[in-house]
């Protein structure tokens, strides 16, 4: 069965763009409903333990959609592009989405809204 999961990063919670934001109440909102499968939330995916924690996740699943919401999407798509090869992971599976300087709400509504977009088009 394919399966739906969507990656949060942080920046490492130091970043001010962030600081506007409960990651965690952004995560609750998308898992209370039900829109994905699983939700992860990472300190740093573009750092090198972030391509080992993306290939470990991904490695050989069968994902129909990654969403991700961290920083610039064209960006997440290029740090990240050696990690999807490596798990296998279509890349037109990934869907990005920029979360910086959003409050809580703001973040959860445009994850969401990415997240319906996709899955129904």
């Amino acid at each position: 069965m394919k399966k739906k999961g969507l990656l949060l990063c942080v920046c490492q919670g130091t970043c001010p763009s962030f600081k506007g934001m409960d990651i965690f109440e952004v995560a609750n909102s998308i898992r209370r409903e039900k829109l994905v499968d699983f939700v992860a939330v990472h300190p740093q995916l573009c750092a090198e333990d972030g391509d080992e924690f993306l290939k470990f996740l991904l490695k050989d699943r069968d994902i129909d959609a990654l969403f991700i919401a961290a920083c610039d999407p064209k960006m997440q798509g290029k740090m990240f592009k050696d990690a999807f090869k490596e798990a296998n992971l279509d890349t037109t599976h990934f869907y990005g989405i920029d979360i910086r300087n959003m409050k809580t709400e703001e973040a959860a509504g445009a994850i969401r809204k990415l997240i319906v977009e996709n899955l129904h088009s």
